[in-house]
């Protein structure tokens, strides 16, 4: 369907090397658009091309690091012909503690890993963007954009920050053509949640029961609406948080 194709579009996915990340990437370049993905493992990186294929591309980038993460995105638009449509702000990490115990370093790490590295990435893009005459970006949230959990302080701050900035950039940049939305990934099935249920003891039970779809989601779940998100089937859609959770949030 045209309304999904992504042909001759170019896209950014920052922790594209695995789990989310590299779904929503291979949902990008399943409709026709060339992806570059960015992320700190090497190793990642070249196996996750290889998935995508041959008009793929990875930037080894530490993204907490501001200055490397604003060149980065001048450096996928090279690899990518001169041009940047869309960017998916998918980096991500968690520490797993009770609040009075992390440090201000983890606090800052989980900050600048989640949250800052977004919103330095969509600075970095307007510019492409706007010389486009238009673009997609969508920044990835979580259930604790919403929920509240104990052993989350830094990440839920982040998450929910994720969330304040998709509005505020949403209503910013629409007059430039572009559309800013954020996706709120539930209990998914990745490395990042399989340390979670290690750490927190009847956790896959607990949101088995909670979730209405009766499973976990897996990463392919969350493909469809990248593609959406970053196609015209979404042009007057922005500014919006939607949950891609088996229903997990609808429960009282």
């Amino acid at each position: 369907m045209n309304l999904f194709d992504l042909k001759g579009k170019a896209a950014l996915v920052t922790g594209g090397n695995g789990g989310i990340g590299l779904a929503m990437a291979q949902g990008l370049a399943a409709a026709g658009a060339t992806v570059a993905i960015a992320g700190r493992d090497q190793k990642k990186n070249e196996a996750a091309v290889k998935t995508l294929g041959a008009r793929a591309c990875a930037l080894h980038i530490d993204l907490r690091n501001d200055v490397a993460c604003r060149s980065m995105v001048g450096e996928a638009a090279a690899m990518l012909g001169g041009r940047l449509d869309i960017l998916v702000n998918n980096a991500g990490m968690n520490v797993r503690k009770q609040p009075q115990e992390y440090s201000l370093e983890e606090w800052k790490e989980i900050l600048d890993t989640n949250l800052t590295s977004a919103f330095v990435a969509a600075q970095a893009a307007y510019p492409h963007m706007k010389k486009a005459g238009g673009g997609k970006i969508v920044n990835i949230g979580s259930m604790m954009s919403i929920f509240g959990a104990s052993f989350v302080a830094p990440y839920g701050a982040s998450k929910g920050g994720i969330v304040q900035l998709t509005k505020a950039l949403a209503c910013a940049w629409a007059k430039d053509n572009i559309q800013v939305n954020a996706v709120l990934p539930g209990w998914i099935d990745t490395a990042m949640t399989k340390k979670a249920r290690e750490v927190v003891s009847g956790l896959h039970e607990r949101v088995e029961a909670r979730t209405p779809a009766g499973r976990w989601g897996r990463p392919e779940d969350l493909s469809g609406i990248a593609v959406f998100l970053c196609s015209g089937a979404s042009d007057f859609v922005t500014g919006t948080a939607i949950p891609v959770d088996g229903g997990y949030s609808s429960q009282g």
